[in-house]
């Protein structure tokens, strides 16, 4: 009995000595990335074969504490506790269709902690399959063609200049010789010195991603009522410059120059006043209308509007109205018939200049005055997401 008791101990001390001596396995580090439900599962799985076994040492012991001393073999259960622990799953291992759907439901900040690490998850982690779910959920409402564009040009510009500064550096002394002897050793070390410190491909959607999330890429969009809301510009849509401030979680907006007028800032500019330009044109172009034939009363449409031909175009927030000669009535309304087009500007005074306008629905281009503005392009508003975007912008005042 006391052999018995002396065996089972002897081997359990032995049994957690094994344990503290051994370093933990590969996949511990990475159980803190994963999900808790994940965690919980494995953690369970592992704990189960733990107690198995614990439980089939108890078992071995009793069977061996009949055999005699000399019989006895320790590197057996050691063995057996190597393998177990050789055993122990690692994240990699899972199929490729799981790892796909765990990295899939990772928020960015977890994606780009998973990137870090090993080489074999950050290959996976970069892949624009799982950026653009989140670039689309995050700026596809304010990122347009233009934006994409700018952002190809600063990676080119970007790439140019990172060639120039390799080429710069002319080598001296030893380095000139050795150059002279070998030149693709010299410029081969030169670009992978160079692609270890940037290891991110700059045209993937991580890296966009980044840059955006980060503030240091400025990009082209829409504001509505330009300049914290100034009553020159009250429902109104300009194009500006935007850069992100991820500590307040709102933009910064630099209006292009025109006329004698500088640059104007903005800072402050919350989600809810931008979108993505509805065209990919520049803001001085005239926008052809496709839809004067279609326009009837009540319809709400956004015109283009300048002060002068120095300006650029603005979008301007307006309903078609009924012509002078009609009460209203819409069963004896033909204003939709007639070749004029009453556009009515609501948030002005009644009296107000600037309340209503015609335009001509078969010969219409740029029509106005020096003194009125100039009025161009019409686009006729069928999303009612952008129609209530404009009421919820409705001034709290009529403007004079």
């Amino acid at each position: 009995m006391l052999l018995y008791l002396f065996i089972s101990c002897f081997s359990i001390i032995f049994f957690i000595k094994s344990l503290t001596l051994k370093p933990p396995p590969p996949w511990a580090a990475e159980m803190r990335l994963l999900s808790p439900w994940f965690r919980k599962d494995v953690s369970f799985f592992l704990s189960s074969r733990l107690i198995k076994n614990i439980l089939g040492l108890a078992y071995f012991t009793t069977v061996v504490s009949k055999m005699s001393l000399k019989k006895m073999s320790f590197t057996s259960k050691v063995d057996n506790f190597e393998e177990v622990e050789e055993s122990a799953m690692s994240i990699l291992d899972l199929p490729d269709l799981v790892l796909e759907c765990i990295l899939e439901r990772l928020p960015p900040a977890a994606l780009c902690s998973m990137a870090g690490v090993c080489s074999s998850l950050r290959s996976r982690c970069i892949s624009d399959h799982f950026w653009e779910k989140h670039m689309k959920k995050k700026w596809g409402r304010i990122i347009g063609p233009a934006a994409y564009r700018e952002w190809q040009w600063h990676i080119a510009l970007r790439t140019r200049k990172d060639s120039s500064h390799l080429m710069q550096g002319k080598p001296k002394g030893l380095m000139r010789v050795l150059s002279i002897v070998r030149p693709s050793w010299w410029i081969k070390s030169k670009v992978d010195d160079s692609s270890k410190q940037c290891s991110l491909p700059d045209d993937s959607i991580m890296s966009w991603f980044l840059a955006l999330e980060t503030g240091r890429f400025w990009f082209p969009a829409q504001v509505y009522n330009r300049e914290n809301g100034h009553v020159g510009f009250m429902l109104s849509c300009y194009d500006a410059e935007l850069s992100y401030d991820p500590r307040i979680d709102t933009f910064k907006a630099r209006y292009p120059p025109h006329g004698r007028r500088a640059v104007a800032k903005e800072g402050d500019v919350p989600w809810e006043r931008l979108r993505a330009p509805p065209f990919d044109t520049s803001p001085h172009d005239l926008h052809i209308s496709d839809c004067l034939n279609e326009l009837r009363p009540g319809d709400n449409i956004e015109i283009q509007w300048r002060r002068n031909k120095e300006f650029p175009y603005g979008w301007w927030y307006g309903v078609v109205g009924h012509l002078e000669s009609c009460d209203g009535n819409d069963n004896y309304c033909r204003c939709h018939n007639s070749d004029t087009v009453v556009l009515e500007f609501n948030q002005y005074t009644a009296g107000s200049r600037w309340r209503r306008a015609t335009i001509n629905r078969k010969e219409h281009r740029e029509e106005g005055n020096e003194a009125d503005g100039f009025y161009g392009g019409i686009r006729k508003l069928c999303n009612e997401e952008e129609i209530s975007t404009w009421k919820r912008l409705w001034p709290s005042e009529i403007l004079e």
